[in-house]
């Protein structure tokens, strides 16, 4: 039997405690150790458990939360599995990681368990299916293949995570410059149309009015800004264009998505990479994505517009207008680090403009699950199953969605306080209707790092949206031919 966790809990350390005088550990006390990304939502979860958890089982239980910074959070886990040190006993992973890790034997399949057991079987019913699809299934399920199987846990899928944070992005916007009377008739003068300043606004803002938001704002040193003189360049909007990790590939999918183009589909049988990721739909989706850069900060010409420049320059106040993830939302109302800690406002993000007038939001979905290692006694497995159910409590989500986190529960976000909660609640739970996510195969990170570099070459102005397109269709083409995903 796998010992537990390396860092406590083994009989030498106990011996060894012993030697020293100390007390030795008790065989009830469990130690966990969680990689984790290093960001707001991890940390309330180490602080929050710290404070409140008491094991169902009578254990003495430490969460041992491995902070890593997220530009390397991928390489860091990875080198940790791979390795075979056996450091984690639970993993905060991204959904696209699944495929690779479990093919690779780290990652536990639950299925079993969550089947004989009425409570996880309760969480899983009650998820979001977005997340179920998202976070839990491999091979990977959609929403429409598990509503077509019946209630959670379905016969003949196999799950593997439930959510630590799920996370949807929303519009972030000043809303002292976007509610002022003389930018608001001065833009409807210009353009005919409303300046988006209520949450209703937002549910009907396209990208087109969102373009017009960019061109209307972009401000140089000296003009006017909300009847203020401005001592800086000032831009309208900023949304993801970073060629680390997937951060352009979290906004291009979306844009690709709403206009009824796609990306190479691992859950329909046949499905093709040529033809498919660099169709006619696809290349105008992602023109109309290039089309509005010059709106925005220049540091999207150097391939480093990811989440967090995004957050940064919000919250100097050098931006109107951002599309970012909620989960970055908490220190932008924090008056000891944002400007406009107390002019901010959120909405839905903006979608494309459909025949019958309706908008499509369909986005990548964000956030990460949580996941157990294979190498745990079923003692730990036990007690890492308790956090989770506490984790997933309706109390614990209460708390977390309070201090900055997100719940994925259905019925915690119909509870009547949800919205209030925070700024950006009422846009999350809209927008997690509209999610999907990207493949979860384990040749995911080649694909990915592959389209993230043509993606950069055309923000970036080298290469047009066919070109960078062709490129990678005829890369996933030839990957997944030689992986035997196409014939």
């Amino acid at each position: 039997m796998i010992k537990r966790n390396i860092l406590s809990g083994l009989m030498g350390a106990s011996v060894l405690a012993a030697g020293l005088g100390g007390a030795p550990a008790f065989a009830g006390d469990i130690t966990i150790t969680m990689a984790a990304p290093d960001w707001p939502p991890t940390r309330f979860m180490k602080e929050y458990f710290d404070q409140n958890y008491t094991s169902p089982d009578g254990h003495t239980t430490t969460l041992d939360m491995d902070f890593i910074p997220w530009p390397s959070f991928y390489e860091r886990v990875a080198a940790s599995l791979t390795s075979g040190e056996q450091k984690y006993q639970m993993i905060v992973t991204d959904s696209q990681w699944l495929g690779a890790f479990v093919e690779g034997g780290y990652y536990m399949d639950l299925t079993d368990r969550i089947k004989a057991d009425p409570e996880l079987s309760a969480i899983l019913k009650d998820l979001h299916p977005a997340l179920v699809s998202a976070y839990s299934t491999y091979p990977h399920k959609t929403r429409a293949q598990l509503e077509e199987l019946g209630d959670a846990p379905a016969d003949g899928v196999h799950y593997y995570g439930f959510p630590q944070f799920p996370d949807t992005y929303v519009t972030y916007y000043r809303q002292d410059i976007f509610c002022h009377e003389g930018e608001m008739a001065a833009f409807q003068a210009k353009y005919d149309t409303n300046l988006p300043c209520s949450y209703e606004d937002w549910q009907d803002t396209d990208w087109t009015k969102w373009g017009q938001v960019g061109e209307f704002f972009q401000r140089e040193a000296g003009e006017m800004l909300a009847g203020e003189t401005l001592s800086d360049d000032f831009y309208g909007i900023a949304y993801q264009a970073g060629k680390g990790y997937d951060f352009s590939t979290m906004q291009v999918n979306g844009f690709v998505w709403q206009q009824g183009g796609d990306i190479w589909d691992e859950t329909v049988k046949g499905a093709q990479a040529e033809g498919v990721v660099n169709s006619d739909v696809a290349v105008a989706a992602f023109d109309e994505y290039l089309s509005m850069l010059k709106y925005m900060p220049p540091v999207n010409q150097t391939g480093q517009m990811d989440i967090f420049v995004i957050q940064d320059l919000f919250m100097q106040g050098k931006v109107g207008a951002i599309i970012d993830w909620v989960g970055l939302g908490e220190p932008v109302l924090d008056e000891s680090a944002s400007t406009v800690h107390d002019k901010s406002a959120f909405g839905p993000a903006p979608g494309s403009r459909q025949a019958d007038g309706s908008i499509d939001r369909t986005g990548n979905i964000g956030g990460q699950p949580f996941v157990l290692t294979t190498w745990n006694s079923d003692e730990v497995v036990n007690e890492a199953l308790n956090v989770v159910k506490w984790w997933l409590s309706a109390e614990t989500q209460i708390e977390a969605v309070a201090n900055g986190g997100q719940s994925g529960l259905r019925s915690v976000m119909a509870k009547s306080e949800y919205n209030g909660l925070r700024p950006w609640n009422r846009a999350h739970v809209e927008m997690l209707d509209w999610q999907k996510d990207v493949w979860h195969i384990p040749e995911f990170f080649e694909l990915l790092t592959q389209q993230q570099e043509e993606f950069d070459k055309a923000i970036t102005g080298q290469i047009s949206a066919k070109e960078a397109l062709d490129a990678v269709a005829k890369f996933q083409q030839d990957l997944l031919e030689d992986g035997g995903y196409i014939e």
